[in-house]
């Protein structure tokens, strides 16, 4: 993991602490600022799921605000919250339709040290972790301030073609390569997740682009952050036919090890439809399709119509994508074919699938991983699956037209 809000923050100072009122994406379980042993303090919030969120810094008073799309904070307290000495007071709520922001007011100048949002393996529960440190007022003024990074704004409505693609045209893939930036997902050693994902991404992009069949697109081509939200709309920006969210976790207890392929958990489909009509930009919910007129209702129906197509295919790609692995690298995980509410996986239209290539806490999983010849025979059964998955999608297609 959609963006940019400066007029809001002073109104949203001003205001007391609300509760969200909507359905939010994620709900609030707990957590929030602690001082820590060897200087500095850290957030630590316990949500249902992870969501697109991003953190920035503001001046005069010395505020952290974080912004999420978007958190149910109902039960919150925000006095227990700011249990620092660094702390003065928190504040949490929505600032506009889809959206939720918790502001910190500090006592001193604070720095970003570490930012990380992990969720755990069945794509159930999340937890936000933010370090801060000390710093001189000079430099919190010279960093503060609300980002511009176009990856946060949400992209402009632009028309699509709705016309069908003329035969023989490449698929168009987008690989997204997980993490990045201020998020560096799992980490082991030195290592992160976010690294691993992008060096995987590429080499996987030229192996789908050495076969001509595909035109290729990452979400993100540098250690750049980019919410969940954004990947998703650039996929529909770019007119994808199949996306693909690259990822290796890591679990601080058990030996789980191999690879395993998700699709979005049908009672998450039901809640991301749900959600997803609700919002007032709707230029990104399916491609060729203005729901910008549509009531909810309307919208949802559209949006789960299209799921109905679209779940099929997706796990059908991912059984496909399960063999093609487990026959080029001779390993999966145990229980290889899962379903979760990954954000990722949410576009109604484009047959989506993330991809666990392994587990940074196993020893034989990260050795693979930094390994080329595996990568290459790693990225060799996901070619395979695809192709596999290809053959058996056009002949259903005419089906599917009927």
């Amino acid at each position: 993991m959609s963006r940019v809000f400066a007029s809001f923050l002073m109104i949203f100072l001003a205001l007391p602490v609300l509760a969200q009122q909507s359905s939010g994406l994620a709900r609030y379980e707990g957590g929030g600022f602690v001082d820590r042993r060897f200087g500095g303090t850290e957030l630590r919030l316990d949500l249902s799921q992870g969501v697109p969120w991003r953190v920035f810094t503001v001046a005069d008073p010395w505020r952290v605000v974080v912004d999420f799309r978007e958190v149910d904070w109902t039960g919150a307290d925000a006095r227990a919250m700011a249990d620092s000495d660094m702390v003065k007071t928190v504040r949490m709520g929505s600032f506009r339709p889809g959206w939720s922001r918790l502001v910190a007011e500090l006592s001193q100048p604070l720095k970003v040290a570490e930012a990380s949002l992990a969720t755990g393996s069945d794509g159930a529960g999340a937890q936000l972790v933010l370090r801060f440190a000390q710093t001189d007022g000079d430099s919190f003024r010279a960093s503060a301030g609300v980002p511009t990074d176009p990856d946060w704004k949400r992209p402009e409505p632009k028309a699509r073609a709705t016309a069908r693609k003329p035969a023989g045209a490449p698929m168009v893939i987008v690989l997204d390569p997980g993490h990045g930036g201020i998020d560096p997902g799992a980490q082991r050693g030195g290592i992160k997740e976010a690294d691993l994902m992008l060096q995987f991404a590429r080499e996987l992009r030229d192996i789908l682009l050495r076969s001509g069949n595909y035109e290729v697109v990452l979400t993100r081509n540098s250690d750049s952050f980019i919410s969940l939200e954004g990947r998703v709309a650039l996929a529909h920006e770019v007119g994808a036919d199949l996306f693909i969210s690259l990822h290796a976790d890591a679990l601080d207890e058990g030996v789980a090890h191999g690879a395993s392929v998700y699709t979005l958990a049908e009672d998450a489909s039901d809640a991301a439809s749900a959600a997803l009509a609700e919002r007032h930009d709707r230029d990104d919910l399916l491609s060729g399709v203005d729901l910008s007129g549509a009531d909810d209702r309307v919208a949802q129906i559209l949006l789960d119509m299209a799921r109905l197509d679209n779940t099929p295919r997706s796990q059908s790609l991912a059984g496909y994508m399960v063999d093609g692995i487990r026959d080029n690298v001779g390993h999966v995980h145990k229980d290889p074919q899962r379903e979760a509410a990954f954000s990722v996986l949410k576009s109604a239209d484009i047959p989506s699938v993330l991809i666990e290539l392994g587990f940074l806490s196993s020893q034989a999983d990260l050795q693979n991983l930094r390994d080329p010849a595996w990568r290459e025979k790693m990225a060799e059964g996901i070619r395979d699956g695809l192709a596999q998955w290809l053959v058996e999608d056009k002949a259903l297609s005419g089906l599917r037209r009927q």
